[in-house]
C-alpha cells in the first residue's frame, strides 16, 4: 500500500531515485540528502503510514528494527562516536514528510562531520508541574 503523492512512496518504489544502505521486505533505509552528519540515514517503512500516532504496531516495530541495524553499522563502518535515532511526529515536531521514518545521525567529536547541534538545553523543571504531568500521562 502506497500513495502516489508520498515522497517517500515514490523513493521505496524507485520513481526518485536514492542511495539505498539497506532494504528488507518491510522497510528500506537511504542517504537523506540534506544531511545533518556524515552517514545521516532515513530509515522508512514500505507501507505507507502517516506517522508513529497511525503506525501499526509491527509496522512501527519492524521500522525502529531496521533502524537499529543503521545505527549500529554507522558506529562499526563509519567509526561514529554516536548515533541519534530521531522521529518527528506532527507539524510542531518538524515532521516535513507525513510518512513514518526515523532519521539515523551518526554524532562525531570531529565537527567538520558533524553539524547537528542540540536544539534545546536541558534545565531542572518544576517538580510539582512534572508530577502533576506524569500523573495525567499514567495509565
Amino acid at each position: 500500500m502506497s500513495d502516489p503523492d508520498c515522497l517517500f512512496c515514490n523513493i521505496v518504489a524507485g520513481n526518485i531515485p536514492s542511495t539505498k544502505v539497506y532494504e528488507d521486505d518491510e522497510t528500506y533505509a537511504f542517504m537523506d540528502i540534506a544531511p545533518a552528519a556524515e552517514g545521516h540515514t532515513v530509515v522508512v517503512p514500505k507501507t505507507h503510514t502517516k506517522d508513529v500516532l497511525e503506525a501499526d504496531p509491527a509496522v512501527y516495530a519492524s521500522t525502529a528494527k531496521a533502524a537499529q541495524a543503521v545505527a549500529r553499522r554507522a558506529v562499526d563502518v563509519l567509526q561514529a562516536d554516536g548515533v541519534n535515532v530521531l522521529n518527528n511526529c506532527g507539524p510542531a515536531a518538524w515532521q516535513t514528510v507525513f510518512h513514518l521514518h526515523f532519521h539515523v545521525i551518526p554524532r562525531y567529536t570531529d565537527k567538520s562531520k558533524d553539524s547537528l547541534t542540540l536544539p534545546w538545553v536541558p534545565h531542572p523543571g518544576d517538580l510539582d508541574a512534572i508530577r502533576a504531568i506524569g500523573e495525567k500521562l499514567a495509565f
